[in-house]
This record gives structure tokens, C-alpha cells and sequence, in this order.
């Protein structure tokens, strides 16, 4: 593997300066088509999604990049160029961006450096410099360039370093957005080609997926930011779901917002992937959360990652500008069980701060202060669900030198009994005896108001223990004596079979004597 690094960053030498140079140094935000529509797209659709980016307001949240997916194009290239499908879109692929232009947005378009696209319409591969010039002709403003149909001799950086080129030579400022699914590691050499890379599959609409693709994604931060591009971990689904309705390709709103937080904190481009014309009041207000958006949108332009892990609860940071941090608290636990919080603690040494040294905490989706603390902050945060924060020393030194990778060790161990909140914090009417222990927070030195004590061996209700040892007792003294009336019945079986064996045999030497004696005296029996 460290062979293969090595190599790659010597072509990277050898390929000289960033292909492209444009670019605010922010991830990208706005809206593509696959996956509301797939293949199904035509001209009146994506005007009225342009009208819709607007009315909405996601346009002066951010989301100003319009961009077509497949299937934009005929299957053949006409005089070696490629042409807009012409019942689908009749006026034109420069019309239809004038259109998106005349509303304030950016229009984006979709191309392959293989043979052909993913849905078998004509890719790229040789045609770069005829493709680049027809892109910026015709006033597009991003490319996301797709991997599928190419051979394995045709190597990738040849192929996505020969696009970008040509990119940069229309003089036409293109975002040039790499989708290889990740493949040879892009991070390695795609900041030096492009302004995003893909570093994972195609999303789903599945909790699974999202939590997959979240895996594949951490351990980057130190490849991408601001001045290097950034790593894309595919496109939003938030909004494709009914809220608080079952539905067997979830996510449920808890994941959509630990979807789109996290997707904000690593500074992944935010492209919103919902039909436009149907999204509910609640995804939508998610989609515009201004204080998510300016995490993702930063200055500093630094993307957050995992800094602590233990079980099923996980804390992501990043630094923002001015010395402020960006945190989400996260808890993936999937058993639904009888205790669906837990509480998650995040340490000011685990972001990079003094351990006496005060913070102002915002809960950033609550859009509130919770007040000023000094050495921690924990929260109880119910299964898939996250409580996102911004702290903000309130005393020197604010330094925003710190990154995600300086931290401590993943894994390391916190105190004991973090995750157990007093029963009377989240059991409706609880009445039974308090199991706080003021020994455990010690030293957290938090408000009284939102001061969190912890029981120091309960992980249950009382008695949960004794009545599971009786249940256990009972269910082995059952199999015991199963096996020993098991035992009794096998012997009494083979008792019957010899004996019935043993009356058998001698009935049988029996007869034989007979037929010897009958025999020998010339008679029959």
C-alpha cells in the first residue's frame, strides 16, 4: 500500500500544478436529478425545479447548482459532438441553462470517462476536448463525471486528468466534480484534477447505507479542504420519506438529520437528491437549517471527522473559523430496546481546548444556547439520532489550528458509566429511588441547571438481574431433566431390544435343533 502511495504521488509531481484553479474553496451545494427521477428527465421538469429552488428559498440558503444527471443526451453522437435529446428537450441544453441562469442558479450537466454513460449513452473517453468546448458553449457552469463502461488498461488518472484539461482550457470557470466511487483512492491524487471526488458507492435511501458510506468516509479530512477540493460522499436523501411513518427503505427524520449533519460537518458537496414538487414542510426545514449549512459552508473550510468511538456512540469535530468547533454526538444504536437514550459526552481535550477553559454550547438544530461549560458536555441522544453543537471559547486563546487527526486515540477509554442516565431523566412518571452519584461529575463543572449525575453500577430497572438469573435457573433445571427422563427412556429401549434380541435367538436355536433332529431321521419336522 505504501508502494502504491508513493507512485501515485510521483505522478502527481510529474503532472504538474492543480488543473483547476477556480472555485471558492467551498463544497459545492444545489440540487441533481437521479436520485428523484433516474433516467426521467426532460425540459419542463427541470424548469420547474429552478422555479422551485427559488420559491423555496433553498436558492438564498446555498443551493444555487442545478444539475442535470444521465440520460440528458441522444444515444449517438451527431458530427462526432454530443446533442440534447430531442423529445425530451426540444429547445436545447443552451436554452435550458439560460433558463436556470435567468433565476440566479448554476447549471450542471452530466458526463462519463468511459465509452458510455452508466445508462449506455455516449461517455467521454477520447472525445474530451470536443465535449469540454460544447460544455462551456453552452454555458455550464458544473461537470460531474461518472466512471462506468471504461477498461481496466485505460487508467483513471489518465482518464479524469485528460477531462480536466481540457476543462481548464475553455477558459470557462466548470467545476469539475470526479465521481469513481472511490476508486483507487482518489484522495490521493483527484485534489490535484478536480474541485470534489467521490470516496464511496451509490447512496441508497437506506439507514445501512448511510451509516456505510459514513464509514467510508472517515479518515479523510486531512486529503480535502478548502484550496484542495473535497471529498463527496454522494448526494442528500433527505426528504425521501413520510416523517414519523414505517417504511422499509427508511431513513426515518432522526436519520435524515444525522444524515444531513454529518454529510455538512465532513464537507461533503450538498446535493439535494428529492423530487422538489412533493417535499414535505419538515424535510424542507431541515434542508434550509442556516447554522448546518454555515458548518459545511465555514471560512476555514476544514472538514470535521470521527474523533471518539466506543460501542454505538461516536463523536465527530471539526474546527471552524475564529476558533469555534463544530461537534455531532451521535448514537447509532439500532436494537430497539425499552432504553432508547444514551448518553454521549464530548471532552474539551478531545477538540483541542484547555480543560478549565469555559465555552459557550449551541445547540445548532435548536438554534439556542444552553449555557457555559467548562471541561465537558454530554447530552442523551435517543437511537439514530444526533445532538449537534457549536463551541465557542468565551476566553482565550481561540485557535483554530486544531484538526480532527490531532485528537486523542479513537477508541480511548472515557470515565466509566457515561452512557447510563438517571432513570427519572427518561422514564415517563418514574418513581422509584434516584440512582444519581454526585462522585461521577466531579470536575465537569456544569451549569446546575443541566448538571448530569449517573447510577455507578445500575445498567436496569431494579431487580432486572435476579428475575433474569430465575429465568435462567428455571430454563436449566428444565433441560436437565429433559436429558435425564431422556436418558431413562434410551436405556429402557435398548433393555427391550436386547431382550427381545436375546428371545429371538433362542427361538432360533431352537428351530434349528428341531429341523437337525427331524432331518437326520428321515423325516420332516
Amino acid at each position: 500500500m505504501k508502494a502504491l502511495q508513493a507512485l501515485l504521488l510521483l505522478l502527481l509531481a510529474l503532472l504538474g500544478a492543480r488543473a483547476l484553479p477556480f472555485g471558492d474553496g467551498k463544497p459545492a451545494m444545489g440540487f441533481n436529478t437521479w436520485n428523484a427521477f433516474r433516467t426521467n428527465i426532460n425540459e419542463k421538469q427541470i424548469m420547474e425545479i429552478a422555479d422551485l429552488m427559488v420559491s423555496l428559498g433553498l436558492r438564498d440558503a446555498g443551493y444555487t447548482y442545478l444539475n442535470l444527471d444521465d440520460a440528458w443526451s441522444e444515444r449517438e453522437r451527431v458530427g462526432g459532438k454530443l446533442v440534447a435529446n430531442k423529445e425530451r428537450f426540444p429547445s436545447g441544453i443552451q436554452a435550458l441553462a439560460d433558463y436556470v441562469h435567468s433565476k440566479g442558479l448554476k447549471f450542471g450537466i452530466y458526463g462519463d470517462a468511459g465509452a458510455m454513460t452508466c445508462a449506455r449513452y455516449p461517455g467521454s473517453l477520447g472525445y474530451e476536448e470536443v465535449d469540454a468546448q460544447t460544455f462551456a458553449e453552452w454555458g455550464v457552469d458544473y461537470l460531474k463525471y461518472d466512471n462506468c463502461f471504461a477498461k481496466r488498461e485505460d487508467w483513471v488518472l489518465d482518464r479524469y486528468r485528460a477531462m480536466g484539461q481540457a476543462l481548464n482550457a475553455t477558459g470557462r470557470p466548470i467545476l469539475y466534480s470526479l465521481c469513481n466511487w472511490g476508486v483507487m483512492e482518489p484522495w490521493l491524487w483527484a485534489p490535484q484534477i478536480g474541485h470534489s471526488w467521490r470516496v464511496t458507492e451509490d447512496i441508497l435511501p437506506t439507514w445501512d447505507n448511510v451509516v456505510k458510506l459514513l464509514d467510508y468516509s472517515v479518515g479523510l479530512s486531512r486529503f480535502g479542504g478548502k484550496g484542495t477540493g473535497f471529498a463527496d460522499m454522494d448526494m442528500l436523501y433527505v426528504g425521501n420519506n413520510h416523517l414519523g411513518e414505517y417504511r422499509p427503505y427508511g431513513p426515518f427524520y432522526q436519520e435524515q438529520k444525522m444524515h444531513f449533519a454529518l454529510w455538512a460537518l465532513m464537507k461533503s458537496p450538498l446535493m439535494v437528491g428529492h423530487d422538489l414538487r412533493s417535499i414535505n414542510d419538515s424535510s424542507l426545514e431541515l434542508l434550509l437549517k442556516k447554522e448546518i449549512i454555515a458548518i459545511n459552508q465555514d471560512e476555514l473550510g476544514v472538514p470535521g471527522d470521527l474523533i471518539w468511538q466506543q460501542g454505538t456512540r461516536r463523536v465527530f469535530a471539526g474546527p471552524l473559523a475564529g476558533g469555534a468547533r463544530a461537534v455531532v454526538m451521535a448514537n447509532f444504536q439500532t436494537t430497539q430496546t425499552q432504553y432508547p437514550m444514551s448518553n454521549v459526552t464530548v471532552y474539551w481535550e478531545q477538540l483541542g481546548l484547555r480543560r478549565d477553559q469555559a465555552a459557550t454550547v449551541r445547540d445548532v438544530y435548536g438554534e439556542r444556547d444552553l449555557g457555559v461549560f467548562r471541561g465537558s458536555f454530554s447530552a442523551a441522544i435517543a437511537t439514530h439520532d444526533v445532538a449537534v453543537l457549536r463551541i465557542t471559547p468565551v476566553e482565550g486563546p481561540l485557535d483554530d489550528s486544531w484538526r480532527p487527526w490531532h485528537g486523542q486515540p479513537l477508541y480511548a477509554a472515557q470515565p466509566a458509566n457515561l452512557a447510563v442516565p438517571r432513570p427519572q431523566d427518561w422514564i415517563p412518571n418514574y418513581s422509584g429511588p434516584s440512582s444519581a452519584s454526585p462522585a461521577q461529575s466531579e470536575g465537569k463543572q456544569q451549569p446546575a441547571s443541566t448538571q448530569r449525575q449517573v447510577p455507578s453500577t445500575s445498567h436496569g430497572p431494579p431487580g432486572f438481574a435476579l428475575v433474569l438469573s430465575c429465568v435462567v435457573a428455571v430454563a436449566a433445571l428444565g433441560i436437565v431433566g429433559y436429558y435425564i427422563v431422556l436418558q431413562r427412556r434410551l436405556r429402557g429401549w435398548q433393555a427391550l431390544e436386547d431382550s427381545e434380541a436375546a428371545r429371538k435367538a433362542g427361538e432360533l436355536a431352537r428351530l434349528q435343533q428341531r429341523s437337525k433332529d427331524g432331518w437326520g431321521n428321515g423325516s420332516h419336522p
